[in-house]
C-alpha cells in the first residue's frame, strides 16, 4: 500500500518575520512506482514525482538498483584552479576522481539510457593555456567506464565571466570563454531519443521555402537537395548540437545564463536567508535533454543536484526524479522550486 509521509515545515526567520521553507508533503500518499522506495535513505523531501536526499553522490548511486535510471543529467563540480565553497577536484586528479561515480551511473542506467553530463573548462593556473582535463574525462569514460558518445553538446552561456581577468581584462590576449561542454554518453550505440520531442519553430525562409518550393540541385558541397527538402510536415526544424532557446529565431544559439537574481528561488533565498547555490543549472538546459531522451514517467537522476534544477523540471514534465546533495542547505533551499513549479509551471 502507499505509504503516507510525516507532515514537516521549517521556518527560518528574517528579521521578525518566519520566512517558511514550503512543505512539499501534506500529507503526500506515496506511489507504489515512486523513486524514494528505490533507496534505503530517508529523503530529505519527496514531491509527487521525486526525492531529494542530503547525501554522498556515491552512496545514493550504489544504493540504487541496476538499470533502474532512464536518464543521468548533471553538472558536477568543474575541475577549477581555485576552490569553490561546495568543493571541486584538481585537475589532476578530476579524473580520478570521477571515475567511480561514472562506474556507477553506468550500472544504474537502463540499457537504452543516457547520461548527459556537464562540464565547463578552465585555464592552467599561471599561463594564458588551456587545461585538457574535461577531454581527458570523456575518453576515460569511454575507454575505461564503457560509455558510448552519443554526440557533443554545447551549452552557450553569456553571463560567464570574463575570466581569468589577467589574460581577458588586463593584458586582453585572450576572448572570453562562454562555451561549456555537453557531453551525452550512453550505455549502448542506440539509447533512447527522438528529436521530434525538441523541435524548434521553422524559420521564415524555410517556410518561405515551403510556400514556393525549391527546384532539385546539387550544392557544390555535395549535397543534393530534392523537391521533398523543403517540406514541413515534422511540425518544426530539427535543434543543433548547442542548445537553442525557445524563442523565433531562425539558428539563434541558446543566449542564457545561470545569474538570475530576481527568480522565485533566487528571491525565497534571499528572504529565507538561506545560501544560494553558487552554480546554478538554468532550467532550459536539462529541459531539453528530459525531453529528447526520456517519457513521461521515465526517471532522471542528478546526483550532484545543486539547487536541485533538473528535479523541478523533470516535475514539471512529469518525469520522476531523484535528487542527491551533501550540502543540506543547498537541499533545503530547493524546496523553493518546487512552490514555484506548482504555482507557475510555465516557468519549467
Amino acid at each position: 500500500m502507499p505509504r503516507k509521509l510525516p507532515n514537516t515545515t521549517l521556518e527560518t526567520p528574517i528579521g521578525d518575520v518566519p520566512i517558511k521553507i514550503p512543505d512539499l508533503e501534506p500529507p503526500l500518499v506515496v506511489r507504489e512506482d515512486h523513486p524514494r522506495h528505490l533507496l534505503d535513505l530517508e529523503p530529505a523531501y519527496v514531491t509527487p514525482l521525486g526525492a531529494a536526499y542530503t547525501a554522498d553522490s556515491l552512496e545514493v548511486l550504489r544504493g540504487l538498483p541496476a538499470s533502474s535510471v532512464n536518464l543521468v543529467v548533471t553538472s558536477p563540480p568543474y575541475a577549477l584552479h581555485f576552490k569553490k565553497a561546495y568543493g571541486n577536484a584538481t585537475k589532476d586528479s578530476y579524473v580520478n576522481w570521477f571515475l567511480p561515480f561514472a562506474r556507477e551511473i553506468l550500472r544504474v542506467l537502463a540499457d537504452d539510457g543516457s547520461f548527459v553530463l556537464n562540464i565547463g573548462g578552465s585555464y592552467n593556473k599561471g599561463t594564458p593555456t588551456r587545461s585538457v582535463y574535461h577531454y581527458k574525462l570523456l575518453i576515460a569514460l569511454i575507454e575505461e567506464v564503457g560509455f558510448h558518445l552519443s554526440q557533443e553538446c554545447f551549452w552557450y552561456n553569456p553571463a560567464k565571466m570574463p575570466v581569468p581577468a589577467e589574460w581577458v581584462t588586463v593584458r586582453r590576449i585572450r576572448i572570453k570563454d562562454s562555451v561549456e561542454y555537453v557531453w551525452w554518453l550512453s550505455k549502448t550505440p542506440w539509447p533512447k531519443a527522438s528529436n521530434l520531442k525538441v523541435l524548434k519553430e521553422y524559420s521564415e525562409d524555410m517556410l518561405r521555402l515551403n510556400r514556393n518550393g525549391v527546384r532539385e540541385t546539387i550544392r557544390p558541397s555535395g549535397h543534393v537537395i530534392r523537391q521533398s527538402w523543403d517540406k514541413v510536415h515534422a511540425g518544426g526544424a530539427i535543434p543543433a548540437n548547442i542548445v537553442e532557446e525557445p524563442m523565433n529565431e531562425a539558428d539563434s544559439l541558446l543566449k542564457f545564463g545561470n545569474n538570475s537574481a530576481n527568480d522565485g528561488y533566487t528571491m525565497m533565498c534571499k528572504k529565507a536567508g538561506l545560501t544560494i547555490h553558487p552554480a546554478r543549472f538554468p532550467a532550459a538546459l536539462p529541459s531539453f535533454f528530459i525531453k529528447l531522451l526520456t517519457d513521461v514517467n521515465d526517471l532522471v537522476l542528478d546526483p550532484f543536484a545543486g539547487s536541485n534544477t533538473a528535479g523541478a523540471v523533470s516535475e514539471g514534465l512529469g518525469r520522476r526524479w531523484v535528487a542527491s546533495e551533501k550540502v543540506d542547505e543547498y537541499v533545503q533551499a530547493s524546496k523553493f522550486r518546487f512552490r514555484a513549479a506548482i504555482e507557475q509551471p510555465n516557468l519549467f
